[in-house]
């Protein structure tokens, strides 16, 4: 039997790594770094590509299965707000990220601007708090 266990680990890891690029990425375009700005920002959507695949690989059917959270009292409230806002912002970010990163490479820069005004902050939030769901699941409420 196949050993799931370090795919947390992994998941978590390349979330926080998509949020690190993100910001980053951010930083460059604000020095007006374009080049680089832009190799940053295909290196968060691949790294978020990589957990996309390794959080499904892992939740596949009969691989890591459910994982409940373990904690009580004002813990269960905060956790399952930040895993709510967290999951129905992951399903939304999929296309506003899809957009942006299509008419940032195609040149529609003035088009490309007015969504990543959106599509930064709630990916930012998304791959910030899946490492914060890790942590609440699997190092704190053990």
């Amino acid at each position: 039997m196949t050993d799931y266990s370090i795919f947390p680990k992994i998941n978590a890891t390349l979330n926080g790594c998509s949020a690190v690029l993100l910001v980053t990425g951010r930083a460059l375009i604000a020095r007006g770094r374009m080049a680089a700005h832009r190799a940053v920002m295909i290196t968060a959507f691949a790294t978020s590509c990589l957990f996309l695949t390794s959080y499904l690989y892992y939740h596949w059917p009969g691989h890591g299965g459910v994982v409940y959270f373990r904690g009580t009292g004002w813990s269960r409230p905060v956790y399952f707000t930040i895993l709510i806002s967290h999951t129905v912002l992951a399903v939304v970010i999929v296309p506003l990220v899809l957009i942006t990163l299509s008419r940032g490479l195609r040149g529609q820069f003035e088009r490309h601007q007015a969504i990543a005004r959106w599509t930064y902050p709630l990916w930012l939030y998304v791959s910030v708090t899946g490492v914060v769901v890790y942590w609440m699941l699997f190092r704190i409420f053990v």
